[in-house]
């Protein structure tokens, strides 16, 4: 067998494990595209500077996406780009070494994200970069021998010599690109690219403080000045309602003439946050089928949005607001037992679509399964947990977040795992994850919001710790970090800088609020609750567990926090500005 034939049939095994590593992570159908996205633009950043020889921005992307989104994600970034850009520059022999050298550049992103917490300073992303570029470089003068018949030393020696000051461009081009841009995008794609499960229209009103980005469009500046005319109006109205505003009022006041709920109020009524609104308003004691808006209630609203529920994620949420309504399985859509047919779809390893998110919000979703289900269950979660103590999205070796450990805990303590080392661990990595001001971030240098710190809160009550004892520097704790959130109409802000799908955080938010954790106890009927009833905003919670989590609720159905898409935006923004 000839040289190049053994050199090809390796890069094409290597090629096709990086395809059947990432396929075989599950990735959601959102991350999927934004790896598709990521792959195009540094693609076009590799084209855009075609007429320079050897600089380009695709190495310092890669290396981002990779520390960003995890080694599996970064390698089908780092294939992609290359592929993408041979479109343009011509594809040959030499595309499928390209493919393969970027995408161990993505894999490279993801070992320095590992061993930094995704957040490597600004000086070792571009020394890490300019060595990645040399690797690259010299990977493809290897390629130039195998493909001339022969590891021939002179040969490589000649070429390496030969390139050398193409390679050096290529170092340094890559350092720069990853020293002035690199922190930038790694911050968005951080906050990003774990909200991938949810999209709402309707566009997001910045915050009338926010800064735009230097110039490069006017639409920072429109959200701004739009931000701070809904600032002024909310300013006119606020005295007039703000004595009796709280987050269960303003849920209340949410509520659609169908019973249902949307993003916001006024908004058309979704499932998604029909569910989380319903489930927040459980919390603090009121029963979904108590909960009306003339004469439909939440729980009516559910009932007729549920019927083409089929995802074990969507039968996971209707689940816990039947379980809150005191139905039952059998008592959500007629004629179908919701509960049996999640547990047809676990697998015989005890998961749920093979997820982390999804199999902890089936053990919280179905509290009177067989233990044997819920124990399997348990010890595949347990299995999943990373070195750090947390859990990602889908499976072990994928980025840690807040959210899935918050959720994970929940669920290993409903499992009967509440003592064991895996829940101890996951305890430790929240506690770690706090910020100066109280609050939690999705992940490592996100900065903190409403549905992360919910759903540490409600991992933290799951273990039997108070929240309101971890406290920052600041004097902050968790809870204090939510309660600071809450705006004049009763609404909980996503963020001090962004009121996004208020009446989704405010559901989310709600939980945590009032210590609850999932799964939540039927909470016992009462006269019934109108959206203009001024009592029901006061009432004290009814007795009962209650557990929470954001991720599922999107990521399972349940819901997740809204994705920050004008941060996107603005990145991507940037680095085409001056790409092109």
């Amino acid at each position: 067998m000839s040289w190049a034939l053994l050199s090809g049939l390796v890069l094409l095994a290597a090629l096709l494990g990086g395809v059947v590593w990432f396929e075989r992570s599950h990735p959601p159908a959102r991350l999927v595209a934004l790896v598709a996205t990521l792959g195009a633009l540094s693609g076009l950043g590799r084209d855009a500077f075609a007429a320079l020889p050897s600089v380009k921005p695709t190495t310092a992307m890669v290396l981002v996406a990779g520390a960003a989104l995890g080694p599996a994600p970064g390698f089908a970034v780092g294939a992609l780009a290359a592929l993408s850009s041979n479109v343009f520059l011509g594809q040959g022999p030499w595309t499928p070494w390209q493919m393969a050298l970027w995408g161990l550049v993505g894999v490279a992103g993801a070992a320095l994200g590992s061993v930094t917490a995704q957040r490597p300073p600004r000086a070792l992303l571009a020394v890490v970069a300019a060595v990645c570029a040399i690797v690259f470089s010299e990977g493809m003068n290897f390629s130039l021998v195998s493909l001339s018949g022969g590891p021939v030393l002179g040969q490589f020696s000649t070429l390496a010599a030969a390139g050398l000051p193409f390679d050096i461009v290529h170092a340094v081009s890559s350092a720069v690109f990853a020293a002035v841009f690199g922190p930038e995008l790694l911050r968005v794609l951080l906050r990003f690219g774990l909200r991938l499960h949810v999209s709402w229209p309707g566009a997001v009103v910045e915050a009338p403080g926010a800064r735009p980005p230097s110039g490069r469009s006017i639409a920072p500046l429109a959200l701004a000045l739009g931000g701070g005319l809904a600032a002024l109006t909310a300013g006119l109205v606020a005295p007039a309602r703000a004595a009796a505003a709280s987050p269960t009022s303003y849920l209340l006041s949410a509520q659609n003439a169908d019973g249902g709920f949307g993003a916001a109020s006024g908004a058309r009524s979704d499932p998604l946050f029909t569910a989380w609104a319903a489930l927040g308003l459980a919390a603090a004691g009121h029963n979904p089928a108590d909960v009306h808006r003339g004469g439909a209630s939440a729980l009516t609203a559910l009932r007729a949005q549920a019927r083409g529920v089929s995802s074990p994620a969507d039968l996971e949420r209707t689940l816990l607001v039947a379980g809150a309504a005191g139905v039952g399985p059998r008592g959500v859509v007629p004629g179908r037992d919701l509960g049996a047919e999640l547990l047809g779809a676990q697998a015989g390893d005890g998961s749920f679509s093979g997820q982390v998110n999804v199999t902890a919000f089936g053990i919280l979703a179905l509290p009177g399964a067989g233990r044997g289900r819920l124990a399997a269950a348990g010890r595949w979660l347990a299995a999943q947990q990373n070195s750090d103590g947390g859990f990602g999205f889908a499976r072990r070796g994928g980025a840690s977040d807040v959210d899935d450990t918050g959720a994970v805990l929940e669920a290993l303590v409903a499992a009967g795992r509440g003592g064991t080392q895996a829940s101890a661990r996951a305890l430790r990595y929240l506690r770690a994850q706090q910020d100066p001001d109280g609050g939690l971030p999705a992940s490592p240098g996100a900065g903190s919001n409403a549905q992360s710190t919910a759903f540490a809160i409600q991992g933290m009550i799951a273990a039997g710790q108070d929240p309101a004892r971890i406290v920052a520097r600041s004097g902050r704790s968790p809870l204090g970090y939510l309660r600071g959130l809450i705006a004049p109409d009763g609404s909980v802000r996503y963020s001090r800088s962004s009121p996004q799908t208020p009446v989704w955080v405010t559901g989310q938010a709600l939980l945590a609020l009032q210590r609850r954790a999932f799964p939540l106890a039927r909470v016992p009927r009462r006269r019934r609750v109108t959206a203009l009833g001024g009592s029901a905003a006061g009432s004290a919670p009814a007795g009962g567990r209650a557990h929470q989590s954001t991720r599922a609720g999107a990521r399972t159905g349940g819901g997740r926090r809204g994705p920050d898409w004008s941060g996107l935006a603005r990145a991507t923004g940037l680095w085409v500005g001056y790409v092109l």
